[in-house]
């Protein structure tokens, strides 16, 4: 009789910790990209210029207020359900609505229909509904439109569910976390030393930082000001920071104080009135609360500092949004984002962040103009959800948004010439780079190849949706402007892709962008490969590049080549060269020929370049998938390749993560060890001898060449000779 009675217990015990995990799965949810377009409108608009607020120059769009969320549901039993909303809502049961606005309902056992419609003009319309077993979470449809109709029968009925999107939803699991009162969190720092100077203090928090400064035991009457730097320089130019704040105090006792707005800085320097006093000065270090997973390490200890402070670069950047800089805009910019999606898939793999910023960035209908009004982050934009794709796989986002994609392309390819090129209209930003003399006029060769691999992602994306005759086009034209593409722009006596097309004649300037992208876009072939990286990347009569932004590509591309010892060197040159002149993080721009103060100057203004900005931290993704070696080939790492290159290295181990877990590595040149928790991988190698292990499918696919196939939870140790 004990042995059932426990068997029993034991069973009553399991049903109550699912049914207690089943509740615990409830997360507020709204329509999807709602909160995330409000959420960016309110990020974006917390810029200042020396306390003057400084909007976005671009379309903002809002929320839809009036949302109707439905589920149909099947309970065994009479079940109670909570409901929480933010906004005025109504519920109905079976086409039947409830008496006000009820915060609980009763369902009896059987099938139903939940309705509830909730309007808010201020916020996002979100509800948070809590059952034993009915919970609200990404199962539930959403609509901004009357999707309710009466039949013929006289009975409610749904049309269609593709009118219906999934709910959108984050992590605010609790009636009490509203979306509405979402902030970033935030800890206590200390600051590192305090200095005294005519008319005031300089605090110094260590390296670069964010958040709110904290003023400890202000008393007396007068003014205060605060004025913040990436450098003491601009700390201490009052005329000239970029940012400040100025406080009044009337405190016959002592209080403590912070500003309203989080600031980017390393130094404040404080100024009072005489009748002002201050005990001492803290900060609320605000932060993405996202997880780290990815690492890297190895004998170069330059390397590793390279790799710990593009790492904070990263995270510092990474905040609601990814960002492009601290300091100055905080604004989402596509073709910054673009690349911190790169660096997250190699450190945080963290999918809602990406998500929301593709979310904001896209904004609604109808299109107007390009994502931040540049057509090269137009195509960006494109090229962040072929990545996405790749990387995790997730087909829900490409499913549910497949029709905005459709609408921004159907707006790019209304703009091209007579051609069928695309040049800049009244209207577009054609950026491409901040590089001196970079001619913008006509059809520019990188603007062509960029909306090539947007329709290849357009493509894609139409099957993922299953409009087959859309794709069907899309890798028509794809294809086509290819053709036409390589057709008119490779120039056989450069042995290059010239930079534009200018009254439909090749112009005689090769720049490096163009010819860069085709080779990890791996649209040349052998040959071109070899001939551009000695005519374009390796050629110093080829305009430079000065701006980590262009790095990023340009040393992606000879990594591509398999030049790893080459981009160590550089990375040891560039990054190294910020680091020797006391960079605590990676900055918007450096030109090592520049002196002193000339390095915080851009844009005409003394402090007006960002020391603190996104893409500055490519080494995380040039280490993680060029020489840890780590790349999906096909979505969601159901496939992959795991290809490590030292480049001159003696050892390095690192961390990459994917959607099923971490792949872990450690490669010197004679020894290979990992362990894989999914998918079917390669390890590809490079080797004078044969390698060995114990349990390996090994495979010669060409001299000095080989390949083992890697299984899942398998720890792999592998001895060669690394060539």
């Amino acid at each position: 009789m004990k042995k059932y009675r426990r068997r029993a217990l034991f069973t009553i015990a399991a049903l109550l910790f699912v049914v207690f995990a089943e509740a615990q799965q409830a997360t507020w949810i709204w329509y999807p990209g709602d909160f995330e377009i409000v959420l960016s409108n309110k990020v974006q608009n917390r810029r200042t210029e020396r306390g003057t607020f400084f909007p976005v120059f671009w379309k903002i769009d809002n929320h839809y207020v009036l949302m109707d969320f439905h589920k149909v549901v099947e309970v065994a039993a009479p079940e109670e359900v909570e409901i929480f909303a933010e906004g005025q809502y109504n519920v109905k049961l079976d086409g039947k609505p409830f008496e006000g606005s009820p915060s609980k309902i009763t369902l009896p056992a059987g099938k139903h229909k939940i309705n509830i419609k909730v309007f808010n003009q201020a916020e996002v319309p979100a509800v948070f509904i809590k059952g034993r077993t009915i919970v609200s979470d990404a199962s539930w449809l959403v609509t901004f439109e009357d999707k309710e109709w009466i039949d013929e029968t006289g009975k409610t009925s749904d049309i269609s569910a593709t009118n219906w999107l999934q709910a959108g939803s984050w992590n605010f699991n609790t009636p009490a976390q509203r979306p509405s009162q979402f902030r970033l969190p935030v800890r206590p720092l200390s600051a590192k030393s305090v200095e005294k100077v005519a008319g005031g203090q300089v605090i110094d928090f260590g390296r670069e930082t964010f958040g709110f400064v904290r003023l400890h035991g202000v008393k007396g009457k007068g003014n205060l000001s605060l004025y913040y730097g990436e450098s003491r320089e601009e700390a201490l130019s009052t005329t000239h920071c970029e940012t400040l704040d100025r406080f009044h105090f009337d405190a016959p006792q002592s209080i403590d104080t912070i500003p309203t707005l989080s600031k980017a800085f390393r130094y404040v320097f404080i100024q009072g009135d005489p009748g002002l006093t201050l005990d001492s000065v803290s900060l609320l270090y605000e932060y993405a609360d996202v997880k780290e997973r990815g690492n890297f390490r190895c004998n170069d200890e330059e390397i590793n500092r390279i790799y710990d402070v593009a790492r904070y670069t990263f995270e510092l950047n990474t905040r609601e949004f990814f960002i492009d800089g601290i300091k100055r805009d905080r604004w989402v910019w596509s073709g910054d984002a673009y690349q911190s999606y790169l660096m997250n898939y190699y450190s945080y793999f963290d999918q809602p962040t990406v998500e929301r910023t593709m979310m904001a960035l896209r904004g609604k209908d109808p299109v107007t103009s390009h994502i931040n009004t540049i057509m090269d982050y137009t195509f960006y934009w494109f090229l962040g959800i072929y990545d996405y794709y790749l990387y995790t796989g997730d087909q829900t986002f490409i499913k549910q948004f497949y029709p905005r994609m459709k609408s921004l392309m159907d707006y790019c390819l209304g703009r091209r010439d007579q051609n069928g090129w695309m040049s800049g209209l009244a209207g577009d930003w054609v950026f491409i780079d901040w590089a001196t003399g970079l001619s913008k006029k006509g059809a520019v060769s990188f603007e062509q190849l960029l909306l090539c691999r947007s329709l290849e992602t357009m493509a894609i994306c139409a099957g993922i949706a299953g409009d087959k005759t859309a794709g069907a086009d899309y890798n028509q034209q794809a294809a086509s402007l290819r053709q036409q593409f390589f057709a008119t722009y490779w120039n056989p006596s450069k042995q290059a892709l010239v930079h534009s097309l200018v009254d439909g004649k090749q112009t005689d300037n090769v720049t490096r962008y163009a010819n860069m992208f085709s080779i990890f876009f791996d649209y040349f072939n052998a040959a071109q490969k070899q001939a551009v990286k000695n005519s374009v990347l390796l050629n110093p009569n080829v305009q430079k590049i000065t701006t980590p932004y262009m790095r990023f590509y340009e040393l992606e591309a000879l990594c591509a080549m398999g030049e790893q010892d080459f981009v160590r060197k550089e990375m040891k040159s560039y990054w190294g060269g910020m680091l020797r002149l006391g960079a605590t993080s990676f900055w918007e721009e450096y030109d090592p020929s520049k002196k002193e103060g000339e390095h915080y100057a851009m844009y005409g203004r003394p402090f007006g370049k960002s020391l603190c900005h996104a893409w500055g931290a490519s080494p995380i993704y040039l280490l993680g998938k060029y020489y840890l070696g780590v790349k999906p080939l096909t979505a969601g790492y159901a496939t992959y390749e795991v290809a490590p290159v030292l480049g001159g290295l003696q050892w390095m181990e690192g961390k990459v993560p994917t959607p099923q877990g971490d792949i872990e590595l450690y490669c010197n040149t004679k020894q290979v060890k990992m362990k894989s928790p999914a998918g079917e991988g390669v390890l590809k190698l490079k080797s004078k001898n044969k390698p060995s292990g114990k349990n390996i499918e090994l495979t010669q696919t060409a001299p000095d060449t080989y390949e083992v196939k890697i299984l899942p939870g398998v720890q792999y140790d592998i001895r060669y000779q690394a060539l």
